[in-house]
């Protein structure tokens, strides 16, 4: 069962460093403050981030931001092996055996300036992972205080209960937006309602914006026609309607737009109706329900 309650929506860093935005150590510490003035205190990362760079600028950040640590929280991941200068790789790969599981655990913890993770993810799945060692590396990361809580990301059900049945799983971390539903038809977000497990969406706009094709065309009409009525951006009523999910997912959200940041959280006031909720579904299938 969860244990740690996260912010609604969660600031994803993915984009805050080389691989996209490049923002100096200042510019960091000065999303941290603009994130937690708007209700959003959970940061999620990842090892891999700017091919091993980023968790260390957000770390830099968070010491000269002067934040009190327990005002905020941090996700991380581990698990991807990739090809960079920064680690010693000849392919790319997953590693999650107990030893190198404690390892990026400890180095995140290094990067990142905390003596403890909220929660560690492991980042996708591996056909050659254990789960007796997987299990062995959380419950002495979770006794030590290193890291609060676990959970997965990318995993199907059959792989999440696999790790379930050996140690406690509170999230998993997947692609599910209103563009790519299929982890509500697919019975994903009803296995984890079982088990009590978390939903985390990564990518939660989809290719609305990224993409021109017949499905995103369809969004735009339809979602003209709801910021019109909402007064609100459409980027928000696409967060409201994964919000309005049973699953209870919470959406990832990697901008670094001031304006949307401050916009984000209305997300979590805006009720759709169920037919406005229904109709995005449906222009985002290009058919009606059955």
């Amino acid at each position: 069962m969860t244990n740690t309650k996260l912010s609604a929506i969660v600031a994803g860093t993915m984009n805050w460093g080389v691989w996209d935005k490049n923002l100096s150590v200042s510019e960091m510490e000065s999303m941290i403050h603009i994130c937690l003035e708007n209700g959003i205190f959970t940061f999620d990362h990842a090892d891999i981030y700017g091919s091993y760079t980023t968790e260390a600028q957000f770390g830099k950040a968070f010491v000269e931001s002067k934040i009190d640590r327990d005002k905020m929280q941090l996700i991380s991941k581990c698990g991807i092996q990739l090809l960079s200068e920064n680690r010693n790789n000849t392919i790319k790969h997953y590693n999650y055996d107990k030893n190198h599981i404690i390892w990026s655990v400890e180095n995140s913890l290094k990067n990142l300036k905390t003596d403890y993770l909220d929660v560690l993810l492991l980042h996708r799945p591996s056909p050659l992972m254990q789960a007796d060692e997987i299990a062995e590396a959380i419950e002495k990361l979770k006794s030590e205080g290193k890291i609060l809580d676990f959970g997965l990301s990318n995993f199907t059900s059959s792989q999440t209960e696999l790790i379930h049945h050996k140690t406690t799983v509170s999230y998993n971390q997947i692609q599910f937006s209103a563009s790519h539903f299929k982890p509500m038809i697919d019975g994903s977000l009803d296995y984890m309602q079982v088990h009590n497990i978390r939903p985390m969406s990564w990518n939660p706009l989809g290719n609305v914006f990224r993409e021109d094709n017949e499905q995103t065309r369809r969004l735009k009409i339809l979602l003209a026609k709801l910021v019109d009525k909402y007064h609100l951006g459409a980027d928000t009523i696409l967060l409201s309607w994964i919000l309005q999910h049973p699953a209870k997912a919470i959406p990832i959200a990697g901008t670094v737009n001031v304006a949307r940041i401050q916009s984000l959280m209305k997300a979590t006031t805006l009720q759709l109706t169920t037919e406005e909720w229904f109709a995005i579904w449906t222009a985002s299938k290009g058919n009606e329900v059955a």
